[in-house]
């Protein structure tokens, strides 16, 4: 969490889990009032309480394995010892981070609430995921603070931290083995966290004033990725376990098919040999040595090795193998219709040019290649070479092969993939449950480059009110009517929400134009075109659930 202005002391009861301390999060004095009251937040103003590092789980027995849900007697403190939850989050351990603050036992929340009376039925709750590629981040780099003590947004917001890189998203065949004694699933272990943290909301949400029954799924980035198969994992459970009634996905799209067993496989070994673990040594031999390795020592091997970036794989488990046939056969739409959840999605402008700086490959096709293999599946790389560069020759529109690596990789997280989904959406009828955004305006508080535009990330001082900074008055009352109002529309849950577009109509996007104004965009152009493109492009690539059993 960023630095919290003045704090006081907010104890929660829950009941039969004892006692934890807040705080109360505190505006700073601002320099020019606004003629809008409620913008007035002087220092002696409540924002929000605030409760850090709430642990929402147990940590499992040995790396890799799945985290154990609180037992039914847990408690959290007394209420002469209440248990501290006034700081930040413990984090993952991670790539580019010093181990301050961070531990393996890592399974805790940050929770915001209003600071006001909570009305009948609870605040709606939003779960939300932090991005960062899934290598890196954590809740406490958010502060939504302002956003529910100044705007009409109040509800309860859960950030949870997520095993990350390769704590988060390893998998083998050895980890197989070893899950599959145990009866436990192997791998996407940051995707089980994020859905132990989900379920443990539900349960009590009710003590910090949460309605349980309008859980919206928000997540930024690798977040909004995380969002995706969230839904997936929720849609494919009875209604009985079902718990998201709305998913909003900033900056990312359903990205493409995970990597099967036998890619992720390589991936593993790769590791060995980077630690100098014999790969003929037996499985259990593997694992012992691997649980002995220190947390950074492992963490600095794995992001060394050509396979450095730890994402999902197809496990049939947390996603079905048949997740992406699904989206284009409508089974996914009908499950999104039975349970009427509904979706926002969309982009930024200039996404590319933070991607263009994310473990940047040399300056050729051949190591563009290579950067893309430590993402996609084989398949999916050998599409997207033919697709985008055919001749071998770096494009017109590039400067160099970086810059090339920065668009295509945009197209994959954002732009293109997520224009193939909700374009299958409509075509089997979910898509009046659909709200695309592009944002085009850029606030003065952030901090990327001038040069870069409306980046990747460039909104989240918008959507999180400032997130933490503050917003110049003139900047409150365009995001407020462009952003926030229509937000907190969403997430109430209410029928008529104010985005402007027509009701079922998927190429209808609100956007925040440059000058701040909004109006609804037609994207019927070169960009919808080459979405519906790609996306056909990497379905051909797909491996079907013959191919991963043959494999």
């Amino acid at each position: 969490m960023k630095s919290l202005d003045q704090e006081d002391t907010v104890i929660l009861n829950l009941t039969q889990h004892g006692y934890i301390q807040g705080v109360k999060i505190r505006a700073q004095q601002q320099q020019k009032p606004s003629p809008n009251i409620s913008d007035n937040a002087s220092s002696d103003v409540t924002l929000a309480h605030y409760f850090g590092g709430v642990r929402y789980a147990l940590p499992p027995s040995q790396r890799w394995r799945m985290a154990q849900p609180l037992p039914s007697d847990y408690s959290y403190g007394t209420k002469e010892q209440p248990g501290k939850c006034n700081g930040r989050a413990v984090t993952s351990p991670q790539p580019f981070a010093d181990d301050e603050g961070s531990s393996e036992d890592c399974f805790q929340c940050n929770i915001w609430t209003p600071s006001g009376g909570c009305p009948v039925g609870g605040w709606p709750v939003v779960f939300y995921i932090h991005g960062g590629f899934l290598q890196q981040g954590s809740p406490n780099d958010i502060n939504p603070s302002r956003l529910l003590g100044e705007t009409s947004l109040k509800c309860v917001i859960v950030a949870p931290v997520y095993r990350l890189a390769v704590l988060g998203f390893l998998s083998s065949r050895e980890l197989i083995e070893d899950a599959t004694a145990r009866g436990e699933p192997c791998g996407n272990q940051g995707f089980w966290d994020q859905r132990t943290a989900l379920e443990w909301t539900k349960k009590y949400a009710h003590y910090f004033g949460g309605d349980d029954s309008n859980i919206t799924v928000m997540g930024y980035s690798a977040g909004s990725y995380s969002v995706f198969y969230q839904l997936a994992h929720d849609l494919d459970l009875s209604q009985e376990q079902s718990i998201i009634r709305q998913a909003v996905m900033f900056s990312n799209g359903p990205g493409v098919q995970p990597k099967l067993e036998f890619e992720v496989q390589k991936q593993f070994d790769a590791l060995l040999t980077a630690l100098k673990i014999p790969l003929d040594a037996s499985s259990s031999e593997k694992l012992e040595q691997l649980s002995r390795v220190p947390p950074r020592e492992l963490i600095e091997a794995s992001v060394k090795t050509k396979y450095h970036q730890y994402r999902p794989w197809d496990d049939g488990k947390f996603m079905p193998t048949t997740l992406f046939s699904d989206i284009d056969n409508g089974s996914f739409a009908r499950r999104m219709i039975e349970r009427n959840v509904r979706l926002i999605n969309g982009e930024c402008r200039d996404e590319h040019f933070v991607y263009s700086t994310w473990y940047t490959p040399q300056n050729s096709l051949q190591s563009l290649r290579e950067r893309l293999e430590a993402d996609y599946p084989q398949r999916a790389c050998d599409a997207l070479i033919n697709l985008y560069y055919p001749d071998g020759q770096l494009p017109g529109d590039c400067t160099d092969w970086q810059d090339a690596f920065g668009r295509v990789y945009a197209d994959m997280q954002v732009h293109m993939l997520e224009r193939g989904f909700v374009n299958a959406l409509a075509q089997h009828g979910a898509g009046h449950l659909v709200y695309r955004y592009r944002i085009e305006y850029r606030v003065k508080c952030v901090t990327l480059p001038p040069e870069w535009g409306v980046a990747h990330s460039s909104d989240l001082a918008m959507w999180l009110w400032g997130d933490g900074a503050q917003l110049e008055e003139d900047e409150k009352h365009i995001v407020r009517t462009a952003l926030i109002e229509p937000l907190t529309d969403f997430v109430n849950g209410s029928d008529m929400v104010r985005w402007g577009t027509s009701r079922g109509s998927i190429q209808e996007v609100r956007r925040l134009q440059p000058d701040g104004q909004v109006g609804i965009w037609q994207d019927a152009g070169d960009l919808w075109h080459k979405g519906l493109e790609v996306w056909n492009a990497m379905r051909k690539a797909r491996h079907t659930p013959e191919d991963a059993a043959r494999l």
